[in-house]
């Protein structure tokens, strides 16, 4: 009971949160600013019309959603994966660790934005690019926390495991990896954070759909509903992502549930 108010205490609040900003937002554009910035009505009428009805160049604003999704899903997941891999690998082998450390520590700062002109060298102007870049932003944040995670397991929990009779491989899947999730998920959620952010840098400088085109494409034309609408959908599905990521996170770690 207490639970289910509580919910119902945040949504009131976030009505309220996001009803004080229009109002504001509104309020700031009916002197000068209005000439440069359109205010919300204007914005959010362009966004629910083009969401799924009118076009915003050749596609409406869903597919646009949709094809930045795509492209984020692509490299998160790979990226990921790798980092996964990697970042466990370097926590539990030492070897392992002087090998790729180094050139992981020189990667690791340089954001996926600096490499644009050398994967357009490298890939060209596809999407294959795009997928690197974001490929970047998961790997580099996921490998991290993976080692992290990996390096700072409980030596109490391993040195039950050997006395138990458990070999090098048992106590990497039975007593490492578990302790690892949580960092990992961390990794994860804020590797999710940074591929949406840079599929639509990406997605600035060459190509014709996505999220990051309508903002481009709204400079081009000098459009600033559009400019505007193309940053009230990359706010929306962000936010969703982040909602959806914490849901998955709270269903597959129970005990260690993520607050906020």
């Amino acid at each position: 009971m207490k639970k289910k108010r509580f919910n119902t205490m945040e949504l009131f609040c976030a009505a309220i949160s996001i009803g004080a900003f229009l109002c504001l937002w509104n309020f700031g554009v009916t002197g000068d600013l209005g000439r440069l910035m359109p205010g919300p009505i204007p914005v959010l009428r362009k966004f629910f019309e083009t969401l799924f009805g009118g076009r915003i160049g050749s596609k409406t604003l869903i597919m646009h959603v949709v094809y930045s999704l795509l492209r984020v899903m692509a490299g998160y997941f790979i990226g990921a994966a790798v980092g996964v891999v990697l970042g466990l690998s370097m926590g539990w082998s030492r070897l392992v660790e002087a090998v790729f450390s180094p050139v992981f520590r020189i990667i690791r700062p340089i954001p996926p934005i600096a490499w644009i002109p050398i994967s357009i060298v490298w890939i060209g102007l596809g999407e294959g690019a795009k997928v690197f870049l974001i490929f970047l932003a998961s790997f580099c944040y996921v490998t991290l926390n993976a080692w992290s995670g990996a390096k700072n397991v409980n030596p109490e929990y391993i040195d039950a495991a050997r006395m138990l009779g458990a070999g090098k491989r048992k106590i990497l899947f039975t007593v490492v990896l578990p302790a690892t999730i949580p960092p990992i998920f961390a990794g994860l959620q804020v590797a999710l954070s940074s591929c949406w952010a840079t599929v639509l840098a990406a997605e600035m400088v060459r190509s014709s759909e996505g999220l990051g085109w309508i903002i481009i494409a709204g400079m081009n034309n000098n459009d600033m509903i559009q400019i505007m609408t193309g940053i009230l959908a990359i706010g929306i599905v962000g936010m969703l992502l982040s909602t959806i990521f914490r849901k998955v996170e709270a269903r597959l770690c129970r005990w260690n549930r993520s607050e906020g």
